[in-house]
């Protein structure tokens, strides 16, 4: 690791996917820009970039699921992250992969998701950060966790 390296780029971060569902349109993406930020009540504050079907559907339908990626999932950040929900059906691209839990579409292979219900969103740049209070969440498969060195390593991302 490099002291070159800018601060918030020398520490690894989990790779997450956000599952999202409104007026019958299911969408997928990566999230990066996640963390808890209360123990009581547990609460998350998750980014979402601007533009996206994602963001479109949670501020539509101000539920979705948080999924913790297991590094076997890498082979799917290019179309969730670098592909629109917009222009293309990512969902049907997925659909051996796919299970549901309330109506919400989740990556069988990852490794935990968290149902979220956004309580307050503030604006954040590029993206819209939403305060979430946990509804539920499901353990699914004991695994590593995708993060963001492993997607460097595999030369998915770069990151400077």
């Amino acid at each position: 690791m490099s002291t070159k390296q800018k601060p918030w780029n020398r520490v690894d971060q989990p790779v997450y996917s956000i599952s999202s569902l409104a007026d019958g349109k299911p969408n997928m993406n990566i999230c990066t820009y996640a963390v808890p930020v209360s123990l009581k009540p547990k609460q998350f504050m998750v980014a979402v970039y601007h533009g996206t079907r994602t963001l479109t559907n949670v501020r539509a339908n101000p539920e979705f699921l948080l999924q913790y990626l297991s590094r076997s999932q890498a082979k799917w950040v290019n179309l969730l992250g670098k592909k629109s929900g917009n222009r293309i059906d990512k969902m049907k691209r997925l659909n051996d992969e796919l299970a549901v839990y309330n109506g919400f579409s989740y990556l069988k292979k990852s490794m935990a998701f968290v149902h979220l219900r956004v309580l307050s969103w503030m604006p954040a740049g590029d993206h819209d950060c939403a305060l979430c209070e946990v509804v539920a969440y499901q353990n699914l498969n004991e695994s590593p966790p995708l993060t963001l060195r492993e997607l460097k390593k595999k030369g998915i991302i770069s990151v400077k």
